[in-house]
């Protein structure tokens, strides 16, 4: 009912459209201001100002009373719900050992995808808009009164020099866990040395992102990556010819394929590695949009296999993406670096409907530019240093360290 409270019809229908895009250029921007406060000030008390921000945004953008106030509020509140994805995954990562990272990162997103099925389940039962925005944005309360017991980074903390907060955290969870602390492993003495060799510039910004020649290699084969993720990802969920199913059975469909995609991702990340898993996720959605050109629309239940299939491989790479890339980027950059990946990302997000337009050139233009450009971030992942069983970096210098190592043995295998 809410297309009819402003009159959104006619030749007023498009502005539906504009809502949506406004939303992700909100999402867009918030990726990057999140990316960089996070850096700068902490997690916790950015996380912190996500959800409150998303909270009052959503109720505000609930009781808009024309669509100027609608289509701002949700643009800031794409751009504060930005601050969840940025920030949740590098602070579980800084907290957990190399054997525990992949059931974060993987348990993490299962969740979301939890929230994907509800919203399906939500939206069928309250057909009512402004109904609909309240329930969606009620659980941010949940996230407000659990940050009390979400501790800051203590690896951040660290590399800004705070070291007494930083024990305090460490002493802390030492005794969640039943372990034993010895007098020097915690000690402020102790601390002060792994401060002192891994504190460095306290103003990150996104240049340090292209300064040093392997973080500028990162960065450049993350833009590709997360680019074509979108890109393919938006790309499956807008060609939904053949499918015939509603907008209700599309999501609960497509939300239901992501768990098994997750459980196959957790397994080969853990044995294969996290560049194979990305490399292999793109080549399956590559794939998947060739052998789409072969099948006639006509034939629903091959479309419809074809479709999920695709929707399972980009939804791996999407769930790889944040863990791979949130190891490859150091502590002092990590959520910076995701940041900018999640704004390139979105740009091919953005792009997508565009080249759904190429049809009109060619049918099969559009699953080609898709399929093309998932293959050639293939390639481009191979291009990133491995980073199964291998210690999170602090510091700039500690990717700079392990690339010239990586160098060196290089040489030496080849003399």
């Amino acid at each position: 009912r809410g297309v009819f409270s402003w009159d959104l019809v006619c030749e007023r229908k498009g502005l539906n459209r504009v809502a949506s895009t406004l939303f992700f250029i909100g999402v867009l921007m918030g990726a990057v201001v999140f990316g960089y406060l996070s850096d700068r000030f902490g997690r916790r008390p950015l996380l912190l100002v996500a959800y409150v921000s998303t909270l009052v945004l959503g109720l505000t953008s609930a009781a808009s009373v024309n669509y100027v106030m609608f289509a701002i509020t949700r643009t800031l509140t794409g751009s504060t719900l930005a601050g969840f994805t940025i920030i949740v995954l590098p602070l579980e990562l800084e907290w957990l050992d190399v054997e525990h990272r992949e059931v974060a990162g993987i348990l993490s997103s299962t969740f979301w995808t939890g929230g994907v099925l509800l919203l399906a389940l939500a939206g069928y039962l309250i057909r009512d808009w402004r109904w609909l925005l309240m329930a969606v944005t009620l659980p941010c309360v949940i996230g407000i009164l659990s940050i009390r017991w979400v501790p800051e980074s203590a690896r951040w903390l660290l590399t800004q020099g705070r070291v007494e907060e930083a024990q305090r955290y460490l002493l802390h969870c030492a005794r969640l866990n039943g372990r034993p602390v010895g007098e020097d492993s915690l000690s402020q003495e102790a601390l002060n040395k792994v401060s002192t060799g891994e504190q460095v510039f306290p103003r990150p910004s996104y240049l340090d992102l292209f300064r040093t020649p392997q973080i500028r290699h990162i960065s450049l084969c993350c833009m590709v990556m997360w680019f074509s993720v979108n890109f393919s990802y938006y790309g499956l969920s807008l060609d939904l010819s053949g499918l015939r199913l509603n907008v209700y059975q599309t999501q609960l469909l497509f939300g239901a394929v992501e768990l098994p995609s997750k459980l196959v991702v957790y397994l080969l990340v853990r044995r294969g590695g996290r560049r194979l898993t990305q490399a292999g996720a793109l080549l399956g959605t590559a794939l998947t949009f060739c052998i789409r050109l072969l099948v006639s629309s006509e034939t629903s239940s091959w479309s419809t296999a074809l479709a999920v299939i695709g929707k399972g491989f980009s939804e791996a790479a999407f769930t790889t993406a944040y863990l791979f890339t949130s190891e490859l980027y150091p502590t002092v950059l990590r959520p910076t670096g995701i940041g900018l990946a999640s704004l390139v990302g979105r740009l091919g997000g953005s792009l997508a409907p565009l080249a759904a337009l190429l049809d009109g050139v060619w049918l099969s233009l559009p699953k080609l530019a898709y399929g093309g450009i998932a293959l050639l971030a293939t390639c481009t992942t191979f291009l990133l240093p491995e980073t199964r069983q291998a210690q999170l970096p602090e510091t700039i210098q500690d990717v700079e360290r392990k690339r010239r190592k990586r160098c060196r043995s290089r040489t030496e295998w080849n003399w």
